[in-house]
């Protein structure tokens, strides 16, 4: 391994030299794939000790986007806006962040990203029980089939701290949450 790839894919302590004593994690993934129901049985295990944070529902509380678009029925997400108000919590680390996207966020910010992903077939019934129609189904359904959370993760964050696990049934979503809760227990800092 060159020097460079080593230090890009372990960048050591945060910047300013503070160490977080507890981990942050991001849940990604296709819309339906079960990101809030894992973030929420994760932070609600009080031996875990994490926060949730749905950018969703923040950006919609704190008003961090530039409008709404009517053809995918959605806020327009402002980057800045939602990282600059995400800086402080991440640095404090004991997080759990959970968005279908994850190309604009700092990778100094996460030590696990976990990408879920669901069969087709099975996304699709889940899609359409929560209303999706029309181009906004269409481009949910191919971003899935094409696997492009899990490509953008790849380039946004070290391949080493990147997971891809299923998530179609209760029983997938209650092993990813067991994997979770096994790997925060064994977690720690970077310069220990």
């Amino acid at each position: 391994m060159e020097s460079g790839e080593q230090a890009e894919n372990n960048p050591g302590p945060m910047a300013d030299s503070r160490v977080r004593r507890r981990p942050n994690i991001l849940i990604t993934g296709t819309p339906g794939t079960g990101k809030t129901t894992t973030c929420s049985l994760l932070a609600d295990d009080p031996s875990v000790n994490l926060r949730h944070i749905n950018v969703g529902d923040l950006v919609k509380q704190k008003n961090l986007h530039d409008g709404w678009d009517d053809e995918y029925e959605c806020y327009i997400l402002n980057e800045d806006l939602v990282n600059d108000e995400l800086e402080n919590l991440m640095e404090e680390g004991g997080n759990i962040v959970d968005y279908h996207s994850c190309d604009f966020f700092p990778q100094r910010w996460f030590d696990f990203v976990v990408v879920l992903q669901t069969d087709n077939s099975i996304l699709y019934d889940r899609l359409i029980s929560r209303g999706y129609m029309g181009q906004k189904l269409q481009n949910n359904i191919e971003c899935e089939i094409f696997q492009v959370l899990l490509e953008e993760a790849r380039e946004s964050y070290a391949e080493n701290i990147i997971m891809a696990v299923q998530s179609d049934t209760i029983d997938d979503i209650s092993r990813n949450v067991n994997m979770l809760k096994e790997w925060v227990r064994n977690w720690r800092p970077r310069n220990q």
